[in-house]
């Protein structure tokens, strides 16, 4: 008799054991981030007659929680093409019906922004709010112009900061006048500590910048790649040399030096009409995964995504950038050892 005593005593006390809920995951938020994303031209032929140059994307993009791309042009009727560029661009109001159905927001950080001038820019301003897109990276003033994206998705707070530093620099924001957020060390370095002060988990620069058509980044990215992540970024990410540069880890932090084009016309070799789009898989501890899929511009400069080939990708913790085939998703090393 004592002993079904005993029994049933410790069943009540392991009880409360049994009965405690699983811990709850922790909070995730997967964030696509595209290059450059350009709508004059080809691209705005094809809008203009109808089509949907981010068609072929549309499942990919939307399989993520939020989706980023730089904006290569301004969008407006006003302005006047600046004498002193080769290449202007400056797309119609319309197209950004195509941007809202992909994309939630984009940066203005690029060398293109200003092609029209200021009253171009800031009309281009006016269309992305009254079409609800988020964008950063450039303002009406220098302190908007450096203002976070702040992306608030599954209780994580992750800042997205965006510069340009690609002439020219004529197109930076003043105290009092529109343009972009250049990159100056010490303001980026500044921006960052400040982003981690506001409640940030995580912050991220989404950087205009390099040599056009080199396959390989520049001293200057690789150093201020990381300056960057030293000040306390979580990684980095650049756009800009219409050609993707590789991918690599420093203190354990990734770096994507260009994801290449995403929507642009002109480019003739395959080198420059392949681009990158990237996922990344976020919690508050950092990034747990990424991948980087290809997409294959055509002669109006429309992606599709490539079925064939490999591209970087990884998972935490990071030390070794591996390769994955389209869908396929990275493995940690551990996993990768158990094989």
């Amino acid at each position: 008799m004592k002993k079904r005593i005993a029994a049933f005593a410790a069943l009540l006390l392991a009880l409360p054991l049994l009965a405690a809920p699983a811990p709850a995951p922790a909070p995730k938020v997967s964030l696509i981030l595209g290059g450059d994303l350009m709508l004059d031209d080809g691209p705005g032929r094809v809008i203009a007659a109808g089509g949907d140059p981010l068609a072929g994307l549309s499942d990919f993009l939307g399989s993520a929680d939020y989706r980023i791309a730089n904006l290569e042009c301004p969008v407006a009727t006003t302005g006047e093409a600046l004498a002193s560029k080769i290449f202007t661009f400056r797309a119609q109001p319309a197209v950004l019906d195509i941007v809202k159905k992909r994309f939630d927001a984009v940066s203005l950080a690029n060398n293109h922004a200003g092609d029209y001038g200021k009253q171009a820019f800031v009309e281009t301003i006016s269309h992305l709010d009254a079409k609800g897109i988020a964008h950063f990276g450039g303002g009406r003033n220098l302190q908007e112009a450096h203002a976070p994206l702040w992306i608030t998705r599954n209780g994580l707070r992750i800042a997205v900061l965006a510069y340009n530093e690609f002439k020219p620099r004529s197109f930076e924001a003043g105290p009092d006048w529109p343009g972009v957020a250049w990159s100056e060390d010490s303001h980026v370095v500044a921006d960052i500590r400040a982003a981690r002060r506001a409640g940030a988990d995580l912050v991220i620069p989404f950087m205009h910048w390099g040599w056009e058509r080199e396959p390989e980044p520049s001293a200057r990215q690789r150093t201020l790649a990381r300056i960057m992540i030293d000040a306390g970024a979580d990684l980095v990410v650049g756009t800009h040399p219409h050609i993707t540069q590789g991918a690599e880890y420093y203190k354990g932090k990734l770096i994507v030096y260009s994801l290449g084009n995403l929507v642009f016309d002109s480019f003739k070799s395959d080198e420059l009409r392949t681009g990158w789009l990237l996922r990344l898989e976020l919690d508050r501890k950092g990034l747990q995964s990424w991948t980087t899929r290809a997409v294959f511009m055509d002669e109006d400069g429309v992606p599709s995504l490539k079925t064939t080939g490999t591209t970087p990708c990884g998972a935490a913790p990071h030390g070794r950038i591996a390769h994955c085939a389209p869908n396929q998703r990275p493995t940690t090393p551990e996993k990768r050892n158990q094989r």
